[in-house]
Order: structure tokens, then C-alpha cells, then sequence
């Protein structure tokens, strides 16, 4: 590049003008013959590490106990004690990637042998839509992905493939830092994007570290789309690249078939078939043979497409067959090995990892397909307690507070960011939005947080009120803390101030509520003269898009009710009702706008079926018609406070959310005894709160869609009082929890 060319593009940059794409390419030329561009690229990824909560272990107790092994060490009822505990992580993959590669597990997966496997089957299905199927009574039915889902995937494809670049390659840049040495990565695509994700492969791992491109053929001779007027799709690809040269690899075989078995004629004494016919004089024992070696085109395992009455099959879109792993891991990995999926769906990989004797690390952002995972995995333990062979625990993670700080501090740098160019520009603006901006500007982050709750809850703020930040609708609204649960004193708080201004109406809106709430002190509350009701803030209110347009939906706190029995020692529970009043969707508006079909709606805590005919006839069929239909699980740790909830945190990690040497506690936490294990490197907090040891359980399957509602009795060892918490997670994936105090005498 001459000098005339460089003060050209200096010139254009000063200008705030877009380079040409050709002075791009000279700016970024360098020894390689190829560069690849798009608009977009960033060669910088996440680094910060996020704590991760352990909100939930689940191992299901062995019947009786069984000699311990090298893998586990386990007490009478089978718990796993010590070492690896596997992890299905709910949350965005990328800050979930970054939090592993850079914070204290990445110390945990070294000690295993370091990460061997990776199996990704990324979205790739541009305008697809992601819904899924739930059981309801009798009926099955479709309801369709969650908003942060499609948020998620408006990211992915809002700018085509531009966009759908930019968010693969940061993941793979990180899973290649994750990844062992020895390690391989399989990713799964389609037609759509095979060729383009094969040069952003070639880019992270190197082209001289491509294996294969493998071709999973499907069988087309059941018909499957063979009404299209072209060629009949039948593929996909698969793509298989190393870290380095020292991979692992153990090489599979498929079994002889039938003519060629028929060419071992011969037998000796013991009746082994064997050849001679080779010219060599040596015999060839067909038993000593392994097999004919795996091409890399697998045509031998079937879809779902062609085989939806599988057991196997959950009717989660994009889930894929067992064989198709089973392969995969046996190759690329040995037994105690760990492995991951960073797009987890239904949790194919974990499963089929823990029947194979791996370790496994198993992430979606989808709540349901943690749940549909969550369920599948116990059914695996399950499996494989009937057949007396070990599993390890898992437990299910998420970033929970600490995720949502760094997406509000994301939220206010670009805001900062904005009004700061708005700010440098107020000559060129009205008089009034000049003001606006720099109100905006200087906006304490709290109030940003509250005024960005408020918008998504398209509630007006109000001034003036001690506990009371908006209003809607004749009802008045509190928005809960961004880091801690809404507690019973805050709501106490909040119905002083209501009585006293004579407000009988309020909405207290939060991510988390204490566990000692109960619909009965709501009750109280409202028979004191206020009507309080409790929503969840969904996660959505973080991406503007979505609150700008509307779509962000917060669901009322759900309340379940159950019987205890208490003999000798031995507590059974019976699960006895489950009070909701979701409301997710606006139906007047539904029924104008909806063509002729059906579409599955929630409407004051009923799931209704409404159908259109052709002649604009509408019916309304409501499927909930026992509060039972709303369950699909739940689960009880009978001894809830036994394990407490410790998290670290790493020194460098680049996450603000604790300064090295703070602590957790919080005026809702005052006695929280938080420990400093080491000043210097990491640090272990108790953050107050503890884990729900899954210790019973009871859902529903394809195989087995009815629900027990009474547990197993438990036997408690020693009289006392203790606390026991009753989880339920509701059709639609929801968490419900109750905490019980019992006496055990």
C-alpha cells in the first residue's frame, strides 16, 4: 500500500466515512493468500467470568449400597461425595463459555484430564421456528419458543449471515481456548451454511487441523419429502476438526454383512468360520475380524424423520438420534473423558455421554430444553441403577444474579456510550432533546434499571413514594432488586405505604422471591385492604428490541400447596394443588389478527386451544382442566439446608460484580458467615442461600405421562426440626418452589 492510498483511507476514517472493501482487505493482508472477512468481525471475545449458581444437584439414590469404585465415593444412599459432578448450565452460551475458560471450573476440567470432546449442533435453520410440543391431559400441542429465545435468534440471523458469523465465531474461538490439546470438535450443519462454516472452522482451528467432513445420509425410501420438485435432500454435515495433530481417535467398525460372512466356508474343530481362499495359505477367522471400518459417509442411522415412533424421541425440534453421538464420543474420546455441548437442545450428548462413562458439560439457553435435558438425564441415572452400574451426579447452574449485572452494565455503557455522541452534538438538536439527553446522561444506574423495568411492564414511572416506582392500569407498581430476592419485609414495606395513601392495588414486579412467601400471607395481606400480586421479571427486559416492541412477558408467581404425613419417623408428602395465573398472551388481539388454524394461548392461568375455521368461526377448547394438568414434575429435598450454596470467584477475571476482598452479604443476609479460602487466587463464598438436593421425584414421559402425587416415605436418622423444599416445574419448563418446616419427634 503507497502513501497516496494510506492518507486516502485516513481521510475516510476522519470523515466517519465506510472504507471500500478492497482498502480493507490490503489493511488486513498479511502472508496468508486468503483473508476472511465479513461485516462484523471481531477478533476479540469474552473474557469475563461470571460466579455460577448451583441451584440444583440431583443424583437418584441407589436402593442399597453398593462397594465403592475409583470413579466415585459415595455414602449409604449413593451420593456422589468427591470429585467431577456433571453440569447442565442454563444461559447464554457465550458468557457461559467465557466464565468456564476464565473462571475457577477451568481449574476443575484441567484436573480431569482437561476438555477432550465437543459436539455442537449450532442453529443453522434460517427462519425456523423453534416451538415445541407439550402434553397437556390428553392432548398434545405446540407452544412456541420463549422471547429470549427468539431474541436470540433475531441476533443470529437479523443481519443474515453476517450476524450468524459473528455469533459462531466468538463461540468457537472460545470453545478452541477450552478445548485439551488432544481434544476434536464436531460440528453439526446443514446446506445452509456447511460451506461458510467449514472456511470459519478452517479460521479458528487451522485447516491443517481438518479430519473430515462427515455426511450423515438419511434413508430416502420411506418417502420422506419426496414431493418436492428437486432433488431430495437427504443430508447433513458434520464437521470434524482436532485442536492439534495429537488427537484422540479410536477407529469404528460396522458389522460384515451377510454375503460377506458367507465367504468364510471353511470351519475348524471348535466350529470357528474361517478363509484360506486368500492365495496367502493363512487362515482368516471371521470372529477375530472387527469389522468393516466407519467411512465418512454414515448412512446406517435413520432420523427421527423417518423414525418418529421412538421411544427415544421427546418431540423437541433439532433432536438427534443416540446412535449418532454414540458414535461420535466413541471415537473421539475414552471412557472418564470429559465432553460438552454448547447447544444442548433436548440433552442428547449428555445422555449419551453418561451411558458411555464420560464426564459431561451440557449448556442451552432455552429453559425448556434445560428441563427437557433435567428429565432425560434422571431417567439415564435411573437406567442405569435398574442395571447396577455407576452414573454421576449433575447439577444444574446458572449465572442467575451476576449475569443479569453484566447484562444492565452492558445495557449502560452503550447507553453512556450513545448519549455521550448525542451529547457532542447538541447543536444540532432541539432544545428539549438536548435536555433529555443530558437527563439521561447523568441518570443514576439504579433509576436506569428501574425506568428499563417499568418500560418493558409498559407501566408510567411515578415520583414521590418511598417503595412505589410506577403505575398501570389503576394498580401501582415496585420493582424488585436486580440482585437479591423480593423478601417478606420489602412487601410489608410496601403495604404500609399503600395503606397509608389509601392504594389498594399493586403489582411487585422481581427475578427472585423469598421462599418463606406463601399465598397465604398474600391473602393476609389483602384482607388488610391491599391486593398484592407477584411477577416474575423475565430476563427478555434486557434486550430493547424486545421491550421497544412489546413482547417482553412477566408471569404471576405460581403457588403450590401439598400434605405431610408424619409417622415414626418417616415423612410422606402428597402434592395437592398448584394455583397460577400466567397470562401470557392477548387474546382479543389473537382472535383478530390469527388466519384460519389454531394457536395455544395462556389466559389468567388456563391454557386454552383457540381455533378458526376458514369461515372465521372461532372455538375456544381449555385444555388446563384440573390443576394436575399444569405438572409435568416435581421433586422434594427433604432435608433442604444440609448443603449450602458456595460460589467463587477468581482474582483477574475481569467480572466487576465483587471487588477482591468483598463479601455477599446483604441486609437481607446479615448473619451470612461468607469464607475467604485464599486472598491471592480464587475465593469461596456462601452466598446465604443452599442447594436443592434432588432426592425424589416423580414426571411425566412419552413412556410414562401419568404422575405419582405421594412421595416414598423418607426416614429421617434423628428426631429434630428441619426444613424440606417441594420444587415443581410446570409445562412450560417454570419453577415453583415451597419450603416446609418439619418436626420430626
Amino acid at each position: 500500500m503507497n502513501n497516496t492510498d494510506k492518507n486516502r483511507i485516513i481521510d475516510l476514517i476522519k470523515a466517519g466515512e465506510k472504507l471500500p472493501k478492497e482498502d480493507i482487505y490490503k489493511l488486513c493482508a498479511d502472508e496468508e493468500d486468503v483473508f476472511l472477512f465479513w461485516y462484523g468481525r471481531k477478533e476479540d471475545t469474552t473474557n469475563i467470568a461470571l460466579p455460577f449458581h448451583s441451584i440444583e444437584h440431583i443424583d437418584e439414590p441407589r436402593k442399597e449400597a453398593k462397594a465403592q469404585t475409583s470413579l466415585f465415593e459415595t455414602d449409604l444412599r449413593g451420593r456422589q461425595l468427591k470429585g467431577w459432578t456433571n453440569k447442565l448450565i442454563w444461559g447464554d452460551n457465550k458468557l457461559i463459555l467465557s466464565s468456564l475458560a476464565n473462571g475457577p471450573i477451568r481449574e476443575e476440567i484441567e484436573k480431569e484430564g482437561g476438555l477432550k470432546l465437543i459436539y455442537i449442533d449450532p442453529p443453522f435453520a434460517v427462519g425456523a421456528d423453534f416451538g415445541f410440543e407439550i402434553q397437556i391431559a390428553d392432548e398434545t400441542v405446540e407452544k412456541k419458543q420463549s422471547i429470549i429465545e427468539e431474541i436470540a435468534y433475531r441476533d443470529t440471523w437479523g443481519k443474515g449471515i453476517s450476524s450468524y458469523l459473528t455469533m459462531m465465531y466468538e463461540r468457537l474461538k472460545l470453545m478452541h481456548h477450552l478445548l485439551a490439546e488432544d481434544g476434536s470438535i464436531y460440528v453439526h450443519v446443514d446446506w445452509r451454511v456447511s460451506p461458510i462454516m467449514r472456511m470459519i472452522c478452517d479460521d479458528v482451528f487451522g485447516q491443517i487441523n481438518f479430519q473430515r467432513e462427515i455426511i450423515w445420509s438419511f434413508d430416502t425410501k420411506s418417502g420422506y419429502k419426496s414431493a418436492v420438485d428437486n432433488f431430495i435432500r437427504s443430508h447433513d454435515t458434520i464437521l470434524f476438526y482436532s485442536k492439534s495433530n495429537s488427537r484422540i481417535f479410536n477407529k469404528q467398525y460396522l458389522p460384515y454383512s451377510e454375503e460377506y460372512k458367507e465367504r468364510f466356508k471353511k470351519f475348524d474343530k471348535d466350529g470357528r468360520a474361517y478363509r484360506d481362499d486368500r492365495g496367502s495359505g493363512v487362515k482368516q477367522y471371521l470372529d477375530e475380524l472387527k469389522g468393516i471400518s466407519v467411512p465418512d459417509v454414515w448412512s446406517d442411522i435413520k432420523s427421527f424423520q423417518q423414525d418418529a415412533t421412538s421411544l427415544e424421541y421427546l418431540n423437541y425440534p433439532t433432536q438427534k438420534p443416540e446412535a449418532l453421538l454414540e458414535r461420535i464420543i466413541k471415537a473421539s474420546s475414552n471412557e472418564g473423558d470429559l465432553i460438552a455441548d454448547f447447544f444442548c437442545g433436548s440433552g442428547t450428548t449428555a445422555a449419551v455421554a453418561e451411558k458411555l462413562g464420560r464426564k459431561w458439560i451440557s449448556t442451552d439457553l432455552g429453559r425448556f430444553s434445560i428441563h427437557t435435558a433435567r428429565k432425560r438425564l434422571i431417567g439415564v441415572q435411573r437406567e442405569l441403577q435398574a442395571s447396577g452400574k455407576d452414573f454421576r451426579a449433575f447439577e444444574i447452574l446458572n449465572l442467575g444474579k451476576y449475569e443479569r449485572q453484566f447484562f444492565m452494565d452492558d445495557l449502560t455503557a452503550k447507553d453512556t456510550k450513545n448519549l455521550q455522541s448525542t451529547q457532542s452534538n447538541f447543536g444540532e438538536l432541539s432544545e428539549t432533546s438536548a435536555n433529555f439527553a443530558v437527563i439521561n446522561l447523568f441518570t443514576p444506574k439504579e433509576d436506569l434499571f428501574i425506568n428499563l423495568i417499568l418500560e418493558a411492564y409498559k407501566a408510567k414511572r411515578i415520583e414521590g413514594h418511598a417503595t412505589l416506582h410506577g403505575s398501570k392500569a389503576g394498580r401501582f407498581v415496585n420493582v424488585g432488586p436486580l440482585d437479591v430476592p423480593v423478601t417478606q419485609s420489602r412487601l410489608m414495606d410496601i403495604f404500609e405505604e399503600c395503606r397509608q395513601k389509601l392504594y389498594t392495588q399493586v403489582d411487585v414486579l422481581g427475578f427472585e422471591f423469598e421462599m418463606g412467601l406463601s399465598p397465604q400471607f398474600i391473602q393476609e395481606l389483602k384482607e388488610k385492604g391491599v391486593a398484592v400480586t407477584l411477577k416474575y421479571i423475565p430476563k427478555d427486559v434486557f434486550d430493547k428490541r424486545a421491550v421497544e416492541k412489546g413482547q417482553v412477558k412477566f408471569f404471576d408467581v405460581a403457588y403450590l400447596n401439598c400434605q405431610l404425613s408424619i409417622v415414626n419417623y418417616q415423612l410422606t408428602i402428597t402434592l395437592t394443588d398448584f394455583v397460577t395465573h400466567y397470562t401470557q398472551d392477548d387474546i382479543e388481539e389473537l382472535q383478530q389478527t390469527m388466519r384460519a388454524g389454531s394457536r395455544v394461548v395462556i389466559e389468567d392461568g388456563q391454557i386454552i386451544k383457540i381455533q378458526k375455521d376458514k369461515n372465521g368461526i372461532i372455538s375456544r377448547a381449555l385444555l388446563t382442566k384440573n390443576w394436575s394438568d399444569w405438572i409435568d414434575y416435581w421433586a422434594i429435598d427433604f432435608n433442604y439446608e444440609d448443603k449450602k450454596e458456595i460460589i467463587k470467584t477468581s482474582s483477574g477475571s475481569g467480572f466487576k460484580g465483587l471487588k477482591d476482598g468483598q463479601d455477599l452479604r446483604t441486609k437481607n443476609n446479615p448473619e451470612n458467615p461468607n469464607i475467604l479460602v485464599n486472598p491471592d487466587t480464587d475465593k469461596e463464598y456462601w452466598t446465604g442461600n443452599y442447594i436443592f438436593e434432588n432426592e425424589w421425584q416423580s414426571f411425566r414421559t412419552k413412556k410414562t405421562p401419568s404422575l405419582e402425587y405421594t412421595s416414598i416415605a423418607h426416614e429421617y436418622k434423628k428426631a429434630g426440626k428441619y426444613k424440606v423444599m417441594v420444587k415443581v416445574v410446570d409445562i412450560l419448563g417454570i419453577d415453583t418452589s415451597k419450603v416446609i418446616d418439619v418436626v420430626i419427634k
